[in-house]
């Protein structure tokens, strides 16, 4: 029970609200690990952030001794989903499932011990079930029940069409749970109608019924929607270090919290400290801290500081090329002999700093010609025009 806080941690809903206490304290009286469920239909073949907020959480109890069940919709994806957006998800045929799945299955990988973790498919007991059974499944729901569900009630109120399969998706995702005798389901908080349908199957059934754990849903790089590749603003977990670092930057400055929260796996204190630092420092240091970060959890720590760097240079040649340039005539330079070093022409262009202060600035970084940063103050320096050159933060020459 001491790792109640951490398991707790992020999640937004809990059904119910003890449950995690009970059948944690059930599992170590019995001395069994706990079965968690995580379903997913394979309708798409690349995992994202979105998808990591769950499957992190789902680390934490692998990482516990638990029993981690991956159970891939082999059946119910070849049905159609209803989506949430006022129509029904479009079927997809068995190929499709099947090339889904595998990519799905190994990118959980990135995340979770998927060696340890019992993955399963639907089909395998949906594909067999006989028609009575079906009938004897369907007659434990009500149709009030089912438009509970927000999107069947607004189409319903709507005179929206709604298909009988639809209806039939959430009691075939339930009887899932039944089959596999889950003791927690975990999904988005989208999926909370599902997950409890699953916790009515099994009591019908006489077992003891499961606990719904929802985790928040992570928005996109929009800012607006939920991460969905459909909506084209993911953030996938196999994207390269370049593309996923400048997709983090992109995120509006007010997702921020959102990101260190669900996205990173900075500790507690940490995610404290970045959320105070957000009052006071520019947004955009904060960002490259969690793009870091994700980059880290996902690729490398190495491929983490090329990503920085070579977002770095991007943004500075964008911003160079929209700078304002103090235009500095060659001719216009007195220096004391022909050995013309980088020192002397900064000294040249900066007659306010001493030469000390700008050999500082030099070997700190600060100093760019052309867009490369130059690091020793005594290189020798061909005069040419057209050269640019960056002291500081704010000034900035070009040679004519």
């Amino acid at each position: 029970m001491e790792n109640l806080k951490s398991l707790k941690e992020n999640v937004a809903i809990f059904l119910p609200e003890n449950g995690l206490e009970e059948k944690l304290i059930l599992a170590e009286k019995e001395d069994r690990p706990l079965r968690i469920k995580l379903g997913f239909d394979p309708t798409a073949p690349d995992l994202h952030l979105g998808h990591a907020v769950v499957l992190k959480k789902l680390k934490e109890f692998q990482d516990l001794g638990h029993q981690i069940v991956i159970l891939v919709g082999s059946f119910t994806a070849q049905i159609g989903d209803p989506t949430g957006k006022n129509k029904s998800r479009q079927p997809l045929n068995a190929g499709q499932v099947q090339k889904n799945a595998e990519t799905y299955i190994n990118q959980l990988s990135k995340i979770i011990d998927v060696n340890k973790a019992e993955i399963v498919f639907n089909s395998d007991w949906l594909d067999h079930l006989p028609f009575s059974d079906i009938i004897q499944l369907l007659s434990k729901v009500t149709v009030a029940q089912l438009m509970h569900r927000n999107d069947f009630n607004k189409r319903f109120t709507e005179n929206t069409p709604i298909a009988m399969h639809e209806l039939v998706y959430p009691i075939l995702q339930a009887y899932d749970s039944v089959q596999i005798s889950a003791n927690i389901e975990m999904g988005g908080t989208d999926q909370l109608f599902n997950c409890t349908m699953g916790r009515q199957l099994q009591e019908t059934n006489g077992e003891a019924a499961q606990i719904v754990m929802c985790m928040p849903l992570l928005r996109g790089t929009d800012g607006k929607e939920k991460m969905s590749k459909s909506l084209n603003n993911i953030i996938g977990l196999t994207d390269e270090p370049n593309e996923m670092f400048g997709k983090t930057m992109s995120i509006p400055d007010d997702l921020l919290e959102e990101y260190i929260a669900l996205a990173t796996d900075f500790s507690i204190e940490e995610k404290m400290n970045l959320n105070e630092r957000l009052k006071t420092d520019n947004p955009m240091l904060i960002k490259k801290l969690v793009a870091k970060n994700i980059i880290i959890q996902y690729h490398s720590v190495n491929e983490a500081e090329q990503a920085e760097e070579f977002f770095n240079n991007q943004f500075q040649k964008r911003n160079d090329e929209n700078r304002v340039f103090e235009v500095v005539k060659i001719s216009s330079l007195n220096f004391e002999n022909d050995n013309i070093t980088l020192l002397d022409v900064c000294h040249q262009l900066k007659k306010d700093l001493s030469r000390n202060a700008i050999r500082r600035l030099i070997e700190s970084g600060a100093v760019q010609i052309n867009g490369e940063k130059k690091m020793d103050a005594f290189d020798d320096f061909e005069l040419k025009t057209e050269t640019k050159i960056k002291i500081g933060k704010r000034d900035f020459f070009e040679l004519k």
